[in-house]
């Protein structure tokens, strides 16, 4: 069995969704557009920079969750899928995804977004486990903070620590592990993988994968 492991956010997707997210709430007047609008720009530009503060910006990002109520933020999340994410999956994307499911491979989605924007798009995908950053939730509610390690540059290869050791496996364990990213922010668990994959990648990981010979694709052409 072979381990396939797929970042979210600009590699299965064509944009990111938690930056998505954050616009659709502010396109729908949940949010101040002139305040919000400007930070979570600010914040996108320092995650492509790879000087993102990830505890700072969660404690921006899902400020909103704890401020409204599941039944409505999930009205949102319906609406937000039809409108924002489903433009944003290619067939390439799709097909990549079917064809280690099909193969029997173990998948997962590891995302630096929090699990209530995600989950919903792995399944879409089909994707059983999804290895996201977590919120909080008090009493079935949101609290606005973030629950164990956030699932973002070293914390994604301990999450996935985590996770393999859950199911009583190993990196080791696998006769091919691969890990398809298009960030640099994603390097340590790169490094860690068998194969790892540079999709559509960012000038500094597409570097960095020309200069190891690592593969690099495309799901958007």
């Amino acid at each position: 069995m072979r381990l396939a492991l797929f970042d979210l956010d600009n590699t299965l997707l064509t944009g990111d969704s938690d930056y998505e997210w954050g616009q659709f709430l502010v396109d729908h007047g949940v949010l101040d557009r002139e305040v919000y609008e400007a930070q979570n720009r600010a914040y996108y530009e320092q995650y492509v920079a790879g000087t993102l503060d990830i505890h700072e910006y969660l404690g921006f990002a899902l400020r909103p969750l704890a401020e409204h109520a599941a039944p409505e933020l999930e009205r949102w999340h319906a609406e937000f899928m039809r409108l924002r994410i489903a433009p944003m999956i290619t067939p390439a994307a799709r097909a990549l995804v079917r064809r280690h499911l099909e193969a029997g491979d173990l998948c997962a989605i590891v995302t630096a977004t929090n699990s209530f924007v995600t989950a919903p798009i792995a399944r879409e995908f089909g994707v059983r486990h999804l290895i996201a950053t977590e919120p909080e939730t008090r009493g079935g509610r949101f609290t606005g903070r973030v629950a164990g390690t956030p699932c973002f540059r070293d914390g994604k290869v301990s999450r996935v620590g985590e996770w393999l050791g859950g199911l009583g496996r190993g990196l080791q364990d696998f006769a091919e592990s691969l890990f398809y990213s298009d960030s640099h922010n994603d390097l340590p668990l790169l490094e860690r993988v068998s194969r790892p994959v540079a999709v559509d990648p960012d000038a500094a990981l597409a570097a960095e994968a020309t200069r190891r010979g690592w593969a690099i694709m495309s799901l958007r052409r």
